[in-house]
């Protein structure tokens, strides 16, 4: 067999990520080309990135793999996206993940990009044991309240997953009346990976009905700033008035409706730790 290209190994080793076998690497480590040496000082990188990640993830199954450990393997991770927009309902997701389950990438997601998350959310429909969408509506965040809407919107996620999850691991707080054993874990998208892959169900779908909303009422941006009080959407809604679309029960929005503000009753303060309850 003739010798790869250096072309062929980056290729291979690099830009298809395949493990370098051990003769292979022993081989070109006796090759004295700088390309060589380039290339296998961006694999070892790969390597030590890979460890730091994995390291990373299993992290973040901690609180999973205690459930696991003890044979309860329905875990949903829940949470929601879209509390702090004057537009459009809130939406949740909850995701029970196979045992030991494992997707590079998967954090927050606040921190990832829209084309990063679009990936991740497509693999997570596709190896979940199950997941499923909820969302509140904006007449019901104004009925409630926003924080008691969120709270719908995870039970109705809760509620449309095709398998009965055993417990449920939540970000920073509970959903009442649930008979399940609930984690609320403070800043669980970035601590549990269930929640984490929640929040990136419940963010990209909500960012999907934010422009289709965009072709229903044009000229407020929201296909780019997807409902957030950003200036350029401040200064539509002052040119143009709410839409149907808007909460009127924010107080960016009765401003514009010449209303005072609406006076919200919410919990005092949310858990400073984790806690779980039957």
């Amino acid at each position: 067999m003739r010798p790869r290209t250096l072309a062929e190994l980056r290729r291979l080793y690099l830009e298809e990520g395949r493990p370098l076998p051990r003769e292979e690497e022993e081989r070109l480590r006796q090759d004295p080309r700088a390309g060589v040496r380039a290339l296998l000082a961006a694999i070892e990188k790969r390597r030590k990135e890979n460890r730091v990640e994995g390291q990373r993830l299993r992290r973040m199954l901690e609180f999973e793999s205690s459930y696991w450990a003890r044979g309860v393997l329905e875990v949903a991770g829940v949470d929601e996206a879209g509390m702090s927009p004057l537009a459009g309902p809130v939406f949740a997701a909850a995701v029970i993940l196979p045992p030991g389950w494992k997707l590079a990438g998967v954090d927050d997601s606040k921190k990832l990009d829209p084309a990063t998350r679009e990936r991740l959310a497509a693999r997570i429909r596709e190896t979940a044991l199950a997941w499923a969408i909820g969302r509140a509506e904006v007449e019901e965040i104004d009925a409630l309240n926003i924080y008691r809407a969120g709270l719908l919107a995870m039970r109705r996620a809760v509620e449309g997953l095709a398998r009965t999850p055993q417990a449920l691991l939540i970000d920073a707080r509970r959903i009442p009346e649930m008979p399940f054993e609930q984690v609320a874990i403070v800043k669980g998208d970035a601590r549990s990976l269930s929640i984490a892959a929640a929040s990136i169900l419940a963010k990209t779908a909500r960012d999907a009905f934010m422009v289709e909303l965009d072709s229903r009422h044009p000229g407020y941006g929201f296909a780019r700033h997807k409902g957030y009080p950003v200036p350029e959407h401040l200064r539509a809604l002052e040119r143009l008035g709410p839409c149907p679309a808007h909460r009127r029960s924010f107080a960016p929005v009765r401003k514009v409706l010449g209303l005072d503000p609406v006076q919200v009753e919410l919990p005092l303060a949310r858990p400073r730790s984790h806690s779980s309850s039957g």
